[in-house]
């Protein structure tokens, strides 16, 4: 917005939109570079230096009273689904493998990430089946184990009684056949995102087998991150190595009314839950939404570990090298390069404003640590004065910053190249200069309700 702001005068000096648009364009690549300079790396394994980069982020939320409580959940759990690519770069998907499962009741103090993961599910057979089994071997599925329907009516005609009951013990031997074909790998727990039938869940009672059904996909994958079990199709193409052997226990618990089934204490876990416990829905909620975004910190800084500060402190040293750059630039395209840097001095100004400081004498004690070679002096948002950032300890992600800058200059000269947004800035400024010439009525169809009467 104050990028556009700071265009609308040079529009008025007749700057063609595209001299402007270069401008921005050279200022951007020149800000993405001093940003460059200014950050610093970090290190991801420093959990001291990362809790304090999460914890500015939550630094004035409701969860900020519990702590670091918040930043440790979220910290552990982006460190634990963070997986290496073979170009080199790190990938950590929270979506998918992070899953925050909210459980009302007990106290704040007990969320926790668990090294494995936990599912709203109870066995198919409580009274037959084993609820707890340590070092199991798990094996996924997601087909159906019980006998499949006809796709259209199936007829069938029986005259005798015995073909009734050959026909219950064809389908009982197919079942008996996929089971068998399955215990033969002597697994502990099967688990499978279908349907599973009766007869299914005795032979494998029988066998000792705890069996779980009609689990989520999205479950089912987490549970193969955490256990190392590859997902299989069909009951006859399962092999030794599809099996997951990498859980160090698997115990369905009671929880309030419910059953959750866990699976932790995986060795190298690349999906968790994070559990979390509160008063009331609404709490929870609000944790909820906390911890996502210190999550998204997180990843941020383990995708891209380079941290730049916080508290206006970037804006202001990038608005400085790119007004003592300006004068170096030839020609028109100055002007729209000095006009970014004007425009970046509203992150400071704001942030002055919003704690109800001297907006005036705080930005120009802010312009002249800057102009000493402080780099790294910002506002404090709490007092209002200019401080020394790597004192404050307040941090923000290279990649955030970056992108922010991107994203505004680029929108800027998107709309900037709309000829008709152009245009209506310029007619909405050069309208008549004087008053109505006649008496104006208003019908029900045109009242203007922001109108007000002269005083």
């Amino acid at each position: 917005g104050e990028l556009l702001h700071t265009a609308s005068p040079l529009l008025e000096k007749q700057y063609h939109p595209t001299v402007i648009v270069k401008g921005y364009m050279k200022a951007l690549d020149d800000a993405v570079k001093i940003v460059d300079d200014i950050a610093f790396p970090i290190e991801v394994n420093n959990r001291e230096q990362m809790l304090k980069l999460v914890q500015s982020c939550i630094g004035t939320k409701f969860t900020h009273r519990f702590g670091t409580l918040i930043s440790e959940l979220a910290l552990d759990a982006v460190l634990c689904v963070a997986t290496d690519l073979p170009n080199g770069q790190k990938e950590v998907d929270i979506k998918k493998y992070a899953k925050i499962e909210k459980l009302p009741g007990g106290s704040l103090e007990d969320c926790h990430v668990l090294k494995g993961v936990m599912f709203n599910k109870d066995v198919v057979l409580p009274g037959r089946m084993k609820r707890k089994v340590e070092n199991p071997r798990i094996i996924l599925m997601d087909c159906p184990l019980e006998y499949k329907k006809g796709e259209n009516q199936t007829n069938v005609e029986i005259t005798k009684e015995e073909d009734w009951a050959a026909l219950l013990k064809a389908e009982e031997d197919w079942i008996e056949g996929v089971c068998n074909s399955i215990i033969k790998f002597k697994p502990d727990v099967v688990v499978t995102e279908k349907g599973l039938s009766d007869l299914a869940a005795v032979y494998f009672a029988r066998a000792g087998v705890s069996a779980i059904r009609r689990l989520r996909k999205t479950d089912n994958n987490r549970i193969a991150r955490a256990s190392g079990a590859t997902i299989v199709h069909r009951a006859d193409e399962i092999r030794e190595s599809d099996i997951g052997t990498r859980a160090g226990l698997f115990e369905v618990k009671k929880v309030g009314d419910e059953y959750f089934t866990y699976i932790v204490d995986c060795e190298e876990p690349k999906a968790c839950s994070v559990i979390l416990r509160g008063a009331s829905k609404d709490v929870l909620n609000e944790v909820e939404r906390n911890l996502h975004d210190a999550m998204g910190v997180a990843r941020n800084v383990v995708q891209e570990p380079k941290l730049v500060p916080g508290g206006g402190a970037v804006e202001m040293a990038v608005a400085k090298a790119l007004q003592d750059k300006a004068k170096s630039i030839e020609g028109v395209e100055s002007v729209p390069y000095l006009a970014v840097a004007a425009a970046l001095e509203v992150i400071p100004r704001t942030l002055a404003q919003n704690c109800g400081a001297n907006i005036i004498r705080t930005l120009t004690k802010l312009r002249a640590e800057h102009a000493g070679g402080n780099d790294t002096s910002g506002i404090d948002g709490n007092k209002g004065v200019v401080v020394d950032m790597k004192d404050l300890g307040v941090w923000e992600p290279y990649a955030v910053k970056v992108q922010t800058f991107k994203t505004a200059i680029e929108s800027a000269a998107l709309l900037l190249r709309i000829d008709d947004i152009v245009s209506g800035i310029t007619k909405k400024q050069g309208g008549p200069s004087g008053g109505p010439s006649g008496p104006q009525v208003e019908d029900h169809e045109n009242v203007d309700s922001e109108r007000q009467l002269a005083e």
